[in-house]
């Protein structure tokens, strides 16, 4: 592996490292979702899709308002893309018990089994960087995610992956 280690102090980067990391950050994520996108296309389907099998996966039973707080999309783009997963089988819709108007999402079998297909290839790219980087690594690379989260929602976030 590269070493891709700065040389310069850590608490002051150029402005050269940090362009660096951004066009790091660009290849990572364009090889990260390159295996789930071929995946998904072959149910005419994309990144948003995979976005709401992973949050729905990670929340049975949340809301379609707590979905959309998470995604930050339109009404109308979540509703294309909850109606194509509901038309083909992958999310099913309940009635909230309290509140009639809710409705809980929850993956069906085969959403589970679609969610982990696609989930699959970056859960194994994320092991093995995690594992060629090390335990010190993994622990900086979290802080660096969780800075570049908005201050407003890092806690709730943090709180909310970590309960899980």
């Amino acid at each position: 592996m590269a070493d891709i280690k700065s040389q310069a102090n850590p608490l002051f980067l150029t402005e050269e490292e940090i362009r660096q990391g951004i066009e790091l950050l660009f290849y990572a994520y364009r090889d990260f979702t390159s295996d789930p996108d071929e995946i998904l296309a072959e149910y005419g389907f994309g990144r948003a899709h995979h976005r709401v099998l992973h949050f729905v996966n990670r929340n049975p039973g949340m809301t379609v308002s707590q979905l959309l707080a998470i995604l930050r999309i339109t009404k109308q783009s979540l509703a294309r893309v909850l109606g194509a997963l509901v038309e083909q089988g992958f999310i099913r819709q309940d009635q909230g018990s309290v509140d009639r108007r809710q409705r809980l999402l929850y993956l069906t079998e085969s959403g589970e089994a679609l969610e982990r297909r696609v989930s699959a290839p970056q859960r194994d790219r994320v092991a093995r960087a995690y594992g060629e980087a090390g335990a010190e690594a993994v622990a900086g690379y979290r802080k660096v995610l969780y800075g570049l989260i908005g201050p407003a929602e890092r806690d709730s976030i943090l709180k909310s992956i970590e309960r899980r």
